[in-house]
C-alpha cells in the first residue's frame, strides 16, 4: 500500500508538471496567435513556413535561423539562465522534436536548436538587453526629431502676397509702438510709494491707489489712440463699415495694450513698461485699479517670454485679435471672419518661416490669443466696478468712450 501511494503521488506529480507545461504551450501560442493577427510575420517568409527546430509555423529569422515564437523563447531562456547544463534526457538523446514532442525533453530540442545553427551567441544577457534596448529608444528619438525637422522644412512659408500684407501690418504696428525697441531705455519707474497703499474698496473687493490710478489714465488716452492708428493702417480694415469699425475697436483695445505691455515685461525688475513709458510693478498695477487683470497681464509676459517673439509676430497677434468676428453687434460678420483668416494663414505661414525651436509652437501661441481675450472680459467686468468707486472726473473723455458699455 505505501508503494502503491508513493505511485500515484509521483503520477500526480506528472500530471502536475504536464499541465504547467500545457499552460506555458497555451501562453506560447496565444502569444503566436497575436503576433500573427497583427501581422507581425516578415514579408520574407513563404506562408506557413516551418519552424526549423519543431516544425511549427515560423515567424521569422531568430538566432540565426526561421523559428516559431515557442523554440525561439526557450532558446533564449536556456541560454539566458544557462539551463542546458541540467537538461537530461530519459532516451539517450534520441528523441524526435516536434511540435507536439517538444516539451517533452528539453535536452533533445536545444541540441536540434544547436544542429539547426541557432547561435547561442546572438543571444543576450540582462545588460546587453537593457542596452539595446536604449539604443533603440535613443534611435527612435533621433528619428522622431529628424522627422519633425522635416516637417518643419516642407511646411508652407508666406506668398509673395503674404509677404507685401505682413510688411503692412509690421510697418503699422511699429508706426504706432511707443518708444519701438528703446523701450528699456526711455522707460521711467513708477515711485514705489505710489499704489503701495490702496484707499478706495471697490464694489468687488479690490481697492483703488487713487494716485496710482491718476497716473496711469495719464498714459491710457495717448495709448487707445495708438491702437486706433493701428488699425487705421491694416489693409482691410477701413474696408470695413464704420460701425463695424467702432465694434471691433472697443472689443480689442484692452487685449492689443495688454499685449504690448506683455511684451515688455522685464524679469530683472519684475515689471511691466505701460505705453512704452512707464515701468509698474504687479502691486501697483492690481491696487492703481486693474486688480486681478493685473496678475493675468503679468502672468501673460512672463509666459509670453520664453516665446521671444519679433515685431512681426506681436503686430499679427494684434490684427488677430483686432479682426475677431465674433464681438457683438457686428454687420459684416463673413467678412470679418475672411479677413481674420487672411492674417491667420499669414501668420502661421511665418511662424513656419521663423522656424522656432519650441516644440508645437503656433498652437501654444494661439492659445495666448485666447489668453488675451479673457483678459479683455475680465477687464469689463472690472471697469464697471472702478466707474462706480472712483471718481468721474478721473476718467478722460476717450477711456470712458471705450470701455462703456462693454458686454461683461
Amino acid at each position: 500500500p505505501a508503494h502503491t501511494s508513493w505511485l500515484m503521488e509521483r503520477e500526480r506529480e506528472r500530471e502536475r508538471h504536464r499541465e504547467k507545461e500545457r499552460d506555458r504551450e497555451r501562453e506560447r501560442e496565444r502569444a503566436v496567435f497575436i503576433l500573427c493577427v497583427v501581422g507581425y510575420i516578415p514579408s520574407y517568409l513563404e506562408k506557413d513556413e516551418p519552424c526549423v527546430v519543431c516544425g511549427d509555423k515560423a515567424t521569422g529569422y531568430h538566432y540565426r535561423c526561421i523559428t516559431c515564437e515557442g523554440c525561439k523563447g526557450f532558446f533564449r531562456r536556456t541560454i539566458q539562465k544557462n539551463l542546458h547544463p541540467s537538461y537530461s534526457c530519459k532516451y539517450d538523446g534520441c528523441c524526435i522534436i516536434d511540435k507536439i514532442t517538444r516539451n517533452q525533453c528539453q535536452l533533445c530540442r536545444f541540441k536540434k536548436c544547436i544542429a539547426v545553427g541557432m547561435a547561442m551567441d546572438l543571444v543576450l544577457d540582462e545588460a546587453k538587453r537593457m542596452a539595446k534596448r536604449r539604443l533603440i529608444e535613443e534611435n527612435r528619438e533621433k528619428r522622431k526629431k529628424e522627422e519633425m525637422v522635416k516637417t518643419l522644412h516642407n511646411r508652407p512659408e508666406p506668398t509673395g502676397s503674404e509677404w507685401e500684407l505682413i510688411r503692412m501690418v509690421t510697418e503699422a504696428h511699429r508706426h504706432t509702438n511707443a518708444q519701438g525697441s528703446h523701450w528699456k531705455q526711455k522707460r521711467k519707474f513708477l515711485p514705489e510709494d505710489i499704489g503701495q497703499s490702496p484707499v478706495a474698496a471697490t464694489s468687488d473687493g479690490d481697492k483703488v491707489d487713487l494716485e496710482a490710478f491718476s497716473e496711469f489714465t495719464k498714459i491710457i488716452t495717448p495709448a487707445i489712440t495708438r491702437v486706433v492708428d493701428f488699425a487705421k493702417k491694416l489693409p482691410m480694415f477701413s474696408e470695413l463699415p464704420c460701425e463695424d469699425q467702432i465694434i471691433l475697436l472697443k472689443g480689442c483695445c484692452m487685449e492689443i495694450m495688454s499685449l504690448r505691455a506683455a511684451v515688455r515685461y522685464d524679469p530683472e525688475s519684475e515689471t511691466l513698461t505701460l505705453s512704452g513709458e512707464m515701468a509698474v510693478k504687479r502691486e501697483q498695477l492690481k491696487n492703481g485699479g486693474l486688480g486681478v487683470v493685473s496678475d493675468a497681464i503679468f502672468d501673460l509676459g512672463k509666459s509670453l517670454a520664453q516665446f521671444n517673439l519679433d515685431d512681426t509676430e506681436v503686430a499679427l497677434l494684434q490684427a488677430v485679435l483686432l479682426m475677431s468676428s465674433d464681438r457683438s453687434g457686428l454687420t459684416c460678420v463673413e467678412k470679418i471672419e475672411k479677413c481674420q483668416e487672411t492674417y491667420l494663414l499669414a501668420f502661421e505661414h511665418y511662424i513656419n518661416y521663423r522656424k522656432h525651436n519650441i516644440p508645437h509652437f503656433w498652437p501654444k501661441l494661439l492659445m495666448k490669443v485666447t489668453d488675451l481675450r479673457m483678459i479683455g472680459a475680465c477687464h469689463a467686468s472690472r471697469f464697471l466696478h472702478m466707474k462706480v468707486e472712483c471718481p468721474t472726473e478721473l476718467f478722460p473723455p476717450l477711456f470712458l468712450e471705450v470701455f462703456e458699455d462693454q458686454e461683461v
